[in-house]
């Protein structure tokens, strides 16, 4: 079952396309590229078609781990068991190539089993150990909420709009941008999340007032698709 993962991984990554990351320095001691379990700090963490990617620091090393998409967030510390590593992956879009890169099926986050994203959909993403709070959020001025966006997509598309929530995720220069959820308290499953692009930098947690035009049926390719999204938002934290 390891040789039929790691042959489907190799697949995978040698087809999507990833994005810059700020990566350890060219000195920083890399874990050694044989099979087996890690454990460490996320100091970096990004999601690309359907795997998450993150790099730990074990103490002695730092090491990039993969696996299928889950829910972590910069400072958990995550464990991989029976990872399989990829040695000298050539990353075309990065133009870089990485030492080694460990692929595992079997994952926990702080301790539990790491949870998917779809699992996760109803409850904002931690970061740093807080939670947004969702509640009493004011609607912005002449603007819209979450769900009405998400429901009201087609008569808004193209149009300007104004939402108030608060940030529940965020990745930072991912195709070059900063990728934001946002949450309002809003919406339920489907019409309760929206993302925007922008060149602000926010964290989990913050209250802010996004303004932009909403785009629809938009396809960035290595899997980022979405229905509804506000690209290159003006985000101002309140």
């Amino acid at each position: 079952m390891k040789s039929i993962f790691a042959v489907g991984a190799f697949a995978l990554f040698t087809t999507i396309h990833l994005t810059p990351i700020q990566a350890a320095a060219t000195n920083t001691p890399v874990a050694p590229a044989t099979a087996g379990n890690l454990a460490g700090k996320v100091v970096e963490t990004m999601d690309a078609a359907t795997y998450t990617y993150a790099l730990i620091d074990t103490g002695a090393a730092k090491a990039w781990v993969a696996a299928p998409q889950f829910v972590v967030e910069v400072g958990d510390t995550l464990a991989v068991a029976d990872a399989m590593p990829m040695n000298k992956y050539r990353s075309k879009t990065l133009n870089r190539t990485f030492e080694v890169v460990y692929f595992s099926g079997n994952v926990r986050v702080n301790g539990k089993p790491a949870i998917a994203p779809s699992a996760a959909a109803n409850t904002p993403t931690p970061s740093a150990g807080k939670t947004a709070n969702l509640a009493n959020i004011p609607r912005a001025p002449n603007g819209q909420t979450v769900a009405e966006i998400l429901e009201g997509k087609n008569k808004f598309a193209g149009q300007p709009i104004a939402v108030r929530a608060r940030v529940v995720k965020y990745n930072a220069q991912i195709l070059g941008k900063n990728w934001v959820h946002l949450r309002d308290g809003s919406g339920a499953e489907g019409t309760n999340d929206l993302t925007v692009t922008t060149s602000v930098e926010v964290k989990v947690g913050d209250l802010v007032l996004v303004t932009g035009k909403l785009m629809t049926n938009r396809d960035f390719g290595s899997g980022y698709t979405y229905a509804a999204i506000i690209e290159d938002a003006i985000v101002v934290v309140q």
